[in-house]
């Protein structure tokens, strides 16, 4: 008797591994373009700090990482099970904040401000003196980065909640538990690979000089110093339209106005419906970034 109980208790937990596995793997395929917007933001979060400092400002942005999702795991379990609704009033107000930090970042590149001289000289002073300003400037960082992180995993476990629609409770946290911890690892680890790909190349080049002429570790690099800052900046443009897209994407998806006229637009030219589709998501996060600034700034002005 003891043994058949045994056996079934086995073939229940094989059960539910399998149904978990299963599961992971379609979430994990309907967060990947999320994925990888949050791998160009985290990347691009990071520019401006010192080299001997870049791998803690990532573990401690990590760090937050997981605090965020032990918030949001049981959060959106319990919403979706008591409020629904109220997931959808958050995806929206998330991408409506990660549009207006898109637009910002963009109006603050492109429109001339009186201060961008005090600024530049600012950012050089703070360069200048590593025992003051670069400590806040880090810790502003961080915050910052945690903050856009909070945003990007709260989508994420939506997104994978909404495919474990119909599963039972054990399986909806065995699944989003383990995908969150993967994620995280998965993201923060390439975020390190990245941003000391210049350590590693010159140290690759200093090797082939001093421990004889090597010319594989030579090449090599001397494509990473190469790669490297090629690379931040190209994480640095698609971070930033990356904000346009998955905040854009959240609106259009997620009120019935601008998802009716998203696909009124996929519609015209069904051959490029998902060009067309992705191009309205970031007109979408880039309309509505730039009304919430310019309203923010218009807000400022009266105030002071």
């Amino acid at each position: 008797m003891a043994g058949a109980n045994l056996l079934a208790l086995i073939d229940d937990i094989a059960t539910l591994l399998d149904d978990v596995a299963m599961m992971s793997k379609m979430a994990a395929k309907k967060t990947a373009g999320v994925l990888g917007d949050d791998l160009a933001l985290n990347a691009n979060q990071v520019q401006g700090v010192k080299p001997d400092r870049e791998i803690p400002v990532v573990w401690a942005v990590a760090k937050g990482s997981f605090i965020n999702k032990l918030i949001l795991v049981p959060a959106a379990l319990l919403i979706s099970a008591f409020v629904p609704v109220l997931i959808t009033v958050l995806l929206v107000l998330g991408g409506l904040y990660l549009c207006f930090e898109g637009a910002e970042k963009v109006l603050h590149r492109f429109l001339p401000h009186a201060d961008s001289a005090e600024e530049a000289d600012e950012r050089l002073n703070n360069l200048a003196d590593a025992s003051i300003d670069l400590v806040q400037m880090e810790k502003d960082k961080i915050k910052g980065a945690i903050r856009t992180d909070f945003i990007l995993s709260a989508e994420i476990v939506v997104i994978t909640l909404g495919s474990l629609q119909g599963a039972d409770l054990t399986t909806q946290i065995l699944v989003l538990s383990g995908l969150s911890i993967a994620f995280t690892i998965g993201v923060y680890g390439l975020v390190a690979g990245i941003v000391k790909m210049d350590d590693l190349g010159l140290y690759l080049l200093r090797k082939s000089l001093t421990g004889g002429y090597n010319s594989a570790q030579r090449i090599g690099g001397r494509f990473l110093l190469t790669a490297a800052p090629i690379l931040m900046k190209v994480l640095s443009f698609v971070g930033t339209i990356a904000m346009f897209l998955v905040g854009g994407g959240i609106l259009t998806h997620s009120i019935p106005f601008l998802h009716h006229l998203a696909e009124s637009v996929t519609q015209l030219i069904p051959q490029i419906a998902l060009i067309l589709s992705i191009a309205a998501d970031g007109i979408a996060g880039l309309i509505a970034g730039t009304i919430i600034a310019f309203a923010l700034a218009v807000f400022n002005k009266v105030r002071q």
